[in-house]
């Protein structure tokens, strides 16, 4: 007999129970809140449009589409608001992939010849995307062109289609540089603007439940413009007055952001008229105003007010500097290296580094296993399959796992408008408006998911085959079975046969993230240094600090990776959330308390500071999941008086989580 309990409704009927979706799958299907990046939107129209109605005209239809293909790959890596970022994210991405189509299109029709290139091909592409963000989108266009050239019948002679192919791309490019002339550096003066409205609103929210969260937006923001404004430092170093300045501006910043925890730990709001002169900053930078600021602040009470009182003076003044000194002015992250330096450092880093080989090979495995089987089986449209295994696999984009299941359903999406247009719509001039909604709705549905990204490109790239292949309707129902096993050798040859894939690194990130606030504890508070090294000390301390909150970042968004995974990854990554918010915490704390020595209060004793050290390594050891070290000695929970009295219950908080026998639980 059952035991299951129905409570009864009104209409004397028993309760269903639905089941639902699991949770990774419903989070990966919510649209994300992301503004519509409506220029991007315009450009990708008229980007695949364009070189469509110029195939038409000539009657080339095949060159426009293939022009067009080029102007996808663009339109994917068009996502940087900095002029010199797009020239970086979309040109250098094109030249691998005109590489990766002349290799293809020479190994076309060779079959094992192309099985043994394009595995060659997956494991550089694989390591290199280890690098960075360009580099991680270089690999992918150098993969997907040389699927794309092994598996169609290409123009010939071979160099037609890389040079069609760039010229999309690079027409895509100047469609993001028109504004140039005219914005100049305003993708970096936003930016800075964007820095302070964040801080206005974490000091809004500082003594109440908001603050965590708008702290974050505020380290994101800090991280965005730091890069933007000493990456272009890195070229131009001091000659430009307007970098000069905006490097002045984004440094002033750097007090309040370091006075807010202190602010926030006092746990009373401050005074409205606070944000507001921050608001009042962030609008001066946008608009480049000069001359005497006009603050109206109230009376200091306490150390953190006075802290942020400071701090805000100093920043309005330096705001509305019209020229600071660039002998004065310091990186307070460090100017980047020249880039032929940093592309050395890079290249030796991916070269001796375990996990890009790892990747590298995962890769290598899937594309080859997936080449392979469409040499020995006959697939029709076979190169999808290879297409889909390096879409999904790409673990900087997110979970493989998720990205199988999402790419699955987004293909089918994509494929449901694909088969109205390819039935509906005759070939020739009505391609190019359809083809111009069609493009617009890839950088609208990118910013809200991957497999709303996937359910864009799919009728797209169908749309291009059909000019190529001339194969009609009779293309949709090929995609989705090449999807389908292109997603389920990932799954099984990418993902369930490297055990790396099913754990978290959460842990790991973590650990060393407590490590490194262990030693801005000990560099925090350690004696004064010489006159002559008190600048350096404390330019030095600084570093630390944004160090540990772009760290803090990166797990954080490492922990929202993982939730995406299915059990039991998923379930075991959200355990970590509570020590992710504890260590979090120990950071501003440590913070808040050099803000109040800075204000006169009595300084940590050496030996202090050295427990306090002592016990976040302790906590650091216990989160790789070792016991503790045996001579590790407890400070008092409580503190007593001392100025790190809000660390050591931080800290306390903290090894609560990874107690009893030590480990992280």
């Amino acid at each position: 007999m059952s035991t299951e309990r129905t409570d009864p409704l009104p209409s004397g009927r028993a309760r269903s129970h639905t089941p639902a979706p699991p949770s990774w799958l419903l989070n990966g299907l919510r649209p994300s809140s992301a503004p519509v990046p409506w220029a991007a939107v315009l450009r990708a129209a008229v980007a695949l449009s364009v070189p469509l109605a110029v195939g038409f005209a000539l009657d080339e239809p095949e060159y426009g589409a293939l022009a067009s293909m080029g102007a996808l790959s663009g339109v994917i890596g068009d996502t940087a608001d900095a002029y010199r970022m797009r020239v970086l994210n979309i040109a250098v991405p094109q030249l691998f992939g005109a590489v990766g189509v002349t290799l293809g299109t020479l190994v076309f029709g060779h079959g094992w010849l192309a099985v043994g290139v394009l595995t060659l091909i997956a494991l550089v592409s694989g390591m290199i995307s280890s690098i960075g963000t360009v580099a991680s989108v270089s690999g992918l266009l150098l993969l997907l062109n040389a699927v794309v050239g092994a598996g169609l019948p290409m123009p010939q002679p071979w160099w037609t289609a890389p040079l069609l192919m760039s010229a999309g791309g690079l027409f895509v490019l100047v469609l993001s540089l028109l504004g140039w002339p005219l914005r100049g550096r305003r993708p970096e003066r936003d930016a800075v603007a964007v820095t302070y409205r964040a801080l206005a609103d974490t000091l809004e929210a500082a003594g109440g439940p908001a603050y965590e969260e708008r702290r974050q937006q505020v380290t994101k923001a800090l991280n965005e413009a730091y890069d933007l404004v000493l990456g272009r430092r890195a070229r131009v170093h001091g000659r430009s007055p307007s970098l000069v300045r905006m490097l002045a501006q984004l440094n002033a910043v750097i007090p309040l952001v370091e006075a807010a925890p202190a602010a926030h730990l006092c746990g009373r709001r401050l005074p409205p008229e606070v944000p507001a002169a921050v608001r009042d900053l962030a609008a001066a930078v946008a608009e480049r105003r000069t001359g005497a600021p006009a603050l109206a602040l109230p009376e200091p009470d306490g150390p953190a007010e006075r802290a942020i009182d400071a701090a805000l003076r100093h920043a309005a003044v330096t705001v509305h500097l019209a020229a600071p000194d660039p002998d004065n002015v310091d990186d307070r992250l460090g100017r980047p290296a020249a880039l032929r330096v940093r592309a050395r450092r890079a290249v030796r880093d991916m070269v001796l580094s375990g996990a890009s080989w790892r990747y590298g090979l995962r890769l290598a495995l899937c594309i080859g296993l997936a080449q392979a089987l469409v040499s020995l089986v006959e697939v029709e449209r076979s190169y999808w399959v290879a297409l889909t295994v390096t879409f999904v696999l790409k673990p900087d984009f997110g979970s493989v796992f998720s990205r199988a299941v999402l790419r699955a359903l987004g293909t089918a999406a994509g494929l449901v408008v694909a088969a109205a247009v390819l039935a509906e719509v005759e070939r020739g001039w009505w391609d190019v408006p359809v083809m111009m909604v069609l493009a617009a709705l890839i950088p609208a549905f990118s910013v809200k998911g991957y497999a709303f990204q996937t359910a864009a490109i799919t009728p797209v790239i169908l749309l291009l085959s059909d000019l190529l292949n001339h194969q009609g309707f009779d293309l949709v129902r090929p995609r989705l079975v090449d999807s389908l096993i292109g997603c389920a050798i990932t799954l099984v040859a990418g993902y369930l046969l490297w055990p790396e894939s099913w754990r978290t690194r959460i842990g790991d990130r973590l650990a060393d993230t407590v490590d490194d606030a262990a030693r801005y504890a000990e560099r925090a508070f350690a004696p004064p240094p010489e006159e002559s090294a008190l600048a350096a000390a404390r330019t030095a301390r600084l570093q630390a600090r944004r160090r540990i909150y772009r760290d803090l970042s990166g797990v954080r968004s490492e922990f929202q990776r993982a939730l995406t995974e299915p059990p039991p990854t998923g379930a075991r990554a959200a355990a970590w959330w509570p020590l992710v918010v504890a260590v979090e915490r120990i950071v501003d704390a440590t913070t808040a308390a050099r803000v109040r020595v800075g204000q006169g209060a009595e300084p940590p004793a050496p030996a202090e500071v050295e427990a306090v050290a002592r016990q976040l390594r302790t906590l650091a050891d216990g989160v790789r999941g070792l016991p503790a070290p045996a001579e590790a000695q407890a400070v008092p929970e409580d503190g007593g008086s001392s100025v790190l009295a809000p660390v050591l219950q931080e800290i306390a908080a903290a090894r609560a989580v990874t107690r009893p026998d030590g480990r992280f639980t």
